[in-house]
């Protein structure tokens, strides 16, 4: 299940986006009415991108904008000039963009103008600076380092394809793709959908008019991201992965006449934070979202703040919501937590001479209420809830009490 969520959050929306175009570009027709939006469309893209990159201070947005937007804007503007420079520019861009962008991506947010955002905005800025510089002092034996061919192939050759551009877009490929699972984050995978359309469109599509618009496309699948990257972190809890409490307030809004809610403690936690620090208590709390993220008979999960979660079951009573709640209960109960002492050494020893790790119980207290004549709204039947879970602490502690 959460591999599928995964699969589905790195094709939506980078592939859809990036494929269709790539598609349609390949169709006389639809690449003509591609190229149509081209005096608008990209420039309309970098402007949204960097105010949204401005915005939400994404300095990785903005970053990536003013790269996609320099190797647009340069490759029109030399392109018409009738002498050896027009191709210099061309190779030069079509290598270095992807690169610059793989660099992204190994990136973290450092802020837009910080000493680490100046430092980046040098190294983006010297780059078509040097290469003017070289033109201007025609130095071609170092610009010609983007159009030497690497290996002795006649395909290549005969395709007009250029070696050291198509090795840095496979280098870019692999970069982007590695972070996009390693990290999986939203931002993560439109960069890598943005690098494999920036690529086909400098490498492999001639047209200006359409050129432009596939860049403007890449510009659209990192916006996109950017504003699901943002939603994911107002509705979902940072530490758990669990929606919050925001989510949990609109998915109240839904329910319809039946449903049941449970509210859900870690027992004893504040003792095992205590005993064993902050750190070994956030390792409690994601195992129980994990636990409880797998939660069964259409009940959802949602981590409604500190030590307290929650699961609503629309459409189903109490009654039918007992038994996945007993069930969450038991695998949290019968699941070994290892606290690992904080007192280990960073290499392991070849003689253990003590244990370094102690294995504890971790339970939880579970109180659930339905929609009924004394609980009509979402509200009053949370509260109806808070009260059953104070009955199952009050009981004992590790239970479940309606």
């Amino acid at each position: 299940m959460r591999t599928g969520r995964q699969l589905l959050s790195f094709l939506l929306p980078g592939a859809l986006i990036g494929l269709a175009l790539i598609a349609a570009s390949l169709h006389p027709g639809a690449a003509t009415l591609l190229a149509s939006f081209s005096p608008y469309f990209p420039y309309a893209m970098v402007l949204v991108a960097l105010l949204l990159g401005w915005r939400f201070d994404r300095s990785r947005l903005v970053f990536a904008t003013v790269i996609i937007a320099l190797g647009g804007g340069l490759l029109p503007y030399f392109g018409q000039r009738p002498d050896a420079t027009a191709r210099i520019v061309e190779d030069a861009v079509i290598t270095l963009l992807p690169l610059n962008l793989a660099l992204i991506a190994l990136l973290k947010e450092r802020g837009i103008f910080s000493w680490h955002g100046l430092l980046r905005w040098g190294f983006i800025l010297a780059q078509p600076l040097g290469i003017a510089l070289l033109i201007y002092q025609q130095q071609y034996y170092w610009l010609g380092i983007f159009d030497t061919p690497l290996l002795p192939i006649d395909a290549l050759d005969q395709l007009d394809l250029r070696q050291p551009a198509l090795l840095a877009l496979l280098i870019a490929l692999g970069i982007s793709l590695y972070q996009a699972i390693r990290l999986q984050n939203p931002i993560e995978h439109g960069l890598f959908w943005s690098v494999l359309l920036c690529g086909y469109a400098l490498i492999f599509v001639d047209a200006e008019a359409l050129r432009l618009a596939l860049l403007g496309g890449a510009l659209l699948i990192l916006i996109i991201t950017v504003i699901e990257l943002s939603y994911s972190m107002a509705y979902h809890d940072e530490l758990t992965g669990l929606p919050g409490r925001r989510a949990l307030n609109h998915a109240l809004l839904k329910l319809g006449g039946r449903y049941t809610i449970a509210m859900l403690d870690v027992d004893h936690f504040k003792k095992f934070n205590d005993t064993y620090g902050h750190d070994i208590g956030d390792e409690v709390l994601k195992m129980v979202a994990i636990k409880m993220g797998k939660v069964s008979g259409g009940g959802k999960a949602f981590r409604y703040g500190g030590e307290e979660f929650s699961v609503v079951f629309p459409g189903k009573s109490l009654r039918d919501a007992l038994p996945h709640l007993e069930q969450i209960r038991e695998a949290i109960a019968s699941a070994a937590f290892t606290v690992r002492s904080n007192q280990r050494p960073r290499q392991k020893p070849q003689q253990v001479k003590h244990r370094s790790s102690e294995t504890v119980q971790i339970t939880i207290s579970i109180g659930a209420a339905e929609r009924g004549e004394a609980a009509r709204d979402p509200q009053a039947v949370i509260k109806a809830a808070d009260k059953a879970l104070y009955r199952a602490k009050k009981a004992g502690r590790n239970r479940v009490a309606a």
